[in-house]
C-alpha cells in the first residue's frame, strides 16, 4: 500500500479518531503486524502536540502461553506496577487508541475457562478505576491487516496479496478518500440526521423480525437517545470511537426484552470464532441459547457476570451499508457490526441519558443502563429484517423494511 494513502489513515486517526490534543499523553495498543504503521500513527499524535506516545504491543501467541502456564491467582492479580498504571489513566485522562489486527481464531485451543475465571475475579479490581473514567476522554479503534487474519479472508491469495487486499478493504470503509476529514464531516453529518429523527419519535420498544426466526421487542429508556458518529467527551473534545462506523446506536432499559434473535454473522470473541447461534431473552435476560460452532464459548461470554446476560446496546444499521456490500465477511467485530444491525451483551453507555453530564454513574444505571464487565457486539440484521417502532402514544412506526432504513 502506498505510504501517502496510509499516512492519510494515519492522521485519519490522530485527529479525526482520537482527536489528540496539544499537551495530552496517547497510550496505543497494537499488534506486531505494522510497526511501520503504528510508527506513522505515533508520529502524527505528535504533530497533533502529543505530551508523550506510549505504544504497548500485544501477540496472541503470548497470551496463550500465559493462559497455560500461569495460575488463575497470578492471572488475576492486580500488580503494583499494574494499579500504577490505572491510577495515572484515572489522573492524566490520556487518549486511548487501538489497532486491531488480531486473527480471528488467534486464541483457539486456549483453556476458556481459565481464562474466564482468571478475568471474574480481576474485574472488580479495576472497575472503579474505569469507572472513575468512564466518558472523560478520548479513545479510538481503528484496524490495520494482519497475516493471519488477512489470510483467513482471502485464503486463494499469497500473504503479501492478502495483506494488500485487507488494507484496500480496511481504507475503503473507513472513508480514506482524498480528503478524509472532509468525507468524515459528511458522514457524521448524515448520522446525526438519522438519530433525530428516531430520537423524535419517542419510541417506548423496537420490535425486529426476520425470515431466521429472529422475533424480538426490546424495551427503551424514557430518558435515552440514539447517538451515532462522533462523539463529545466530558472534557468537551470531539472524538469518533469507531473507524468505520455506520450505526445509529442507543442502550435499551435493563430487563425489558422478549423474544429470540439469531445471529447472521460468525462473532470473533476472545480470540474464538462462535457461528450459527440464537439466544432467546424473557424478563430482558438472556435465558436460553444455542452455538453450531463454540457453543462452550458462547456460554461463558453470557455467564461471565450478573450483567453480561442483559443487553447494554441496539444499533440500527443499514444492510446496505459500505461494508456490507464490499462482500467481505470480516470476521472481525469492528467492521462484521457496522455491516449489520446488532445487539450487545453487558455493559451499557451511560452517555446516551439525555443529561447525563450532570448524574453520577450510578444515577444513570438506576435509569435502567445495564453494568456489566464485557460489552459484546453480535450481529443480528439480515437482507429481510423488519423493523418496527412503538411509540409512547401508541403508534407503530416502521423504521426498517428489507434490512434498510424505511424512511
Amino acid at each position: 500500500m502506498k505510504k501517502t494513502i496510509l499516512r492519510k489513515y494515519a492522521r485519519l486517526i490522530a485527529e479525526v479518531g482520537a482527536n489528540v490534543q496539544k499537551g495530552q499523553e496517547v497510550f496505543i495498543v497494537a499488534g506486531l503486524d505494522q510497526p511501520e504503521f503504528v510508527a506513522m500513527v505515533v508520529d502524527e499524535c505528535y504533530k497533533l502536540g502529543a505530551k508523550r506516545v506510549v505504544v504497548d504491543w500485544d501477540y496472541q501467541p503470548l497470551e496463550k502461553l500465559h493462559v497455560r502456564h500461569q495460575s488463575v491467582k497470578t492471572l488475576s492479580e492486580l500488580t503494583d506496577y499494574q494499579e500504577a498504571r490505572w491510577k495515572h489513566y484515572v489522573a492524566a485522562l490520556p487518549c486511548r487508541i487501538y489497532l486491531d489486527s488480531d486473527d480471528p481464531d488467534g486464541l483457539k485451543g486456549v483453556n476458556q475457562a481459565k481464562m474466564a475465571k482468571a478475568r471474574q475475579k480481576k474485574y472488580p479490581l479495576i472497575k472503579g478505576y474505569r469507572d472513575q473514567m468512564e466518558n472523560k476522554y478520548q479513545w479510538c479503534i481503528a484496524a490495520v491487516p494482519g497475516e493471519a487474519w488477512a489470510k483467513k479472508l482471502f485464503p486463494e491469495l499469497s500473504k503479501r496479496q492478502a495483506v494488500e487486499k485487507l488494507w484496500e478493504a480496511i481504507l475503503s470503509t473507513s472513508r480514506v478518500t482524498e480528503d478524509p476529514v472532509a468525507a468524515w464531516k459528511a458522514h457524521n453529518a448524515s448520522l446525526a440526521e438519522h438519530c433525530a429523527w428516531l430520537n423524535g419519535l419517542d419510541i417506548d420498544r423496537l420490535h425486529y423480525t426476520a425470515g431466521n426466526g429472529t422475533d424480538f421487542t426490546v424495551g427503551m429508556i424514557p430518558e435515552a437517545q440514539f447517538k451515532g458518529g462522533g462523539d463529545t467527551s466530558l472534557q468537551g473534545v470531539f472524538f469518533n470511537p469507531n473507524i468505520p462506523t455506520e450505526e445509529c446506536f442507543i442502550s435499551p432499559m435493563r430487563g425489558v426484552a422478549e423474544g429470540v434473535v439469531h445471529a447472521s454473522k460468525p462473532l470473533s470473541w476472545n480470540g474464538q470464532l462462535i457461528d450459527k447461534f440464537w439466544i432467546r431473552f424473557s424478563e430482558g435476560k438472556a435465558v436460553e441459547w444455542h452455538a453450531d460452532v463454540n457453543n462452550e464459548a458462547l456460554t461463558q461470554m453470557i455467564t461471565m457476570d450478573e450483567g453480561s446476560a442483559y443487553l447494554g446496546e441496539c444499533a440500527l444499521v443499514p444492510y446496505d451499508s459500505p461494508i456490507q456490500n464490499s462482500g467481505i465477511l470480516f470476521y472481525n467485530t469492528l467492521f462484521d457490526e457496522n455491516a449489520a444491525c446488532h445487539l450487545a451483551l453487558g455493559m451499557g453507555f451511560a452517555d446516551t441519558i439525555v443529561g447525563f453530564e450532570q448524574k453520577t454513574l450510578e444515577e444513570c444505571r438506576a435509569m435502567g443502563i445495564n453494568d456489566s464487565m464485557i460489552h459484546v457486539d453480535f450481529m443480528i440484521g439480515t437482507a429481510d429484517m423488519a423493523i418496527d417502532a412503538i411509540t409512547r402514544d401508541g403508534r407503530t412506526v416502521p423504521v426498517f423494511r428489507d434490512g434498510n432504513w424505511a424512511f
